[in-house]
């Protein structure tokens, strides 16, 4: 049950990855293979980076938490997944302005953008999960492979569905989140 969640979550973090990728496919039509892999490789290595920082913070704190943790889960994945789809909407904009995702300075801080949230769930992981290591390498591997994907989708079909995607991460979020809230409620 515990790899369900792990991958749910990491489907639902991944999605903002997967949108970024569908855009620069859309609006960089040079891009080929070797950028999409690296767009990969940046974002699906802060996708795994930035939650491991974040268990580390949070077991840290674990002692402190223990009894508020569910609710604490709760409200971090409620607000990064409000957030994700607050942005969903927000897209457009950043597509308009133009940008080449092939240059190294543009992976590296699309891909700093997109693992903030990650940074924020790896407080959660480390109160709710057994094993960080295998929640932060799941994590990662999704994000390269849904990033990957996305930039050949995006390369082949245009930007008709990355606003969705985003919005549909953030509602992911929300929802484990009122899962971990309840189970912790029960177990009261």
């Amino acid at each position: 049950m515990e790899l369900i969640t792990i991958f749910t979550m990491a489907v639902g973090l991944a999605m903002d990855a997967f949108a970024v990728s569908v855009v620069s496919g859309a609006a960089y039509r040079r891009l080929h293979i070797g950028h999409a892999l690296r767009m990969a490789a940046f974002f699906g290595g802060f996708q795994a980076f930035m939650p491991l920082v974040g268990s580390l913070a949070g077991l840290t704190l674990k002692g402190h938490l223990d009894t508020c943790g569910p609710c604490i889960a709760f409200v971090l994945l409620a607000a990064v997944g409000a957030k994700m789809i607050y942005e969903s909407f927000k897209i457009k904009q950043a597509e308009e302005r133009g940008f080449d995702p092939t240059s190294l300075a543009v992976v590296l801080s699309l891909a700093v953008a997109t693992s903030i949230d990650a940074l924020v769930i790896g407080i959660t992981l480390s109160l709710v999960v057994k094993s960080v290591i295998l929640a932060v390498a799941v994590i990662g591997g999704v994000t390269f492979v849904l990033s990957f994907l996305g930039a050949g989708i995006g390369k082949r079909f245009g930007h008709f569905f990355e606003i969705k995607l985003e919005a549909i991460g953030g509602c992911i979020l929300i929802a484990i989140g009122i899962k971990i809230l309840i189970r912790g409620l029960l177990a009261a």
